[in-house]
């Protein structure tokens, strides 16, 4: 089975938008810790 060259452009393009989809996600998820880190280090330093 060949694919066309859009056939491959297609694939191409959906599996960078899984690896924005990841960067987002794994960028989201470290800027909360940042956010709530420093929260619980105010709430607890007197």
């Amino acid at each position: 089975m060949k694919l066309s060259t859009t056939d491959r452009a297609r694939i191409t393009s959906c599996s960078r938008g899984i690896q924005h989809a990841w960067h987002f996600y794994y960028a989201l998820v470290l800027m909360i810790k940042a956010v709530c880190g420093s929260i619980g280090v105010a709430c607890f330093t007197p």
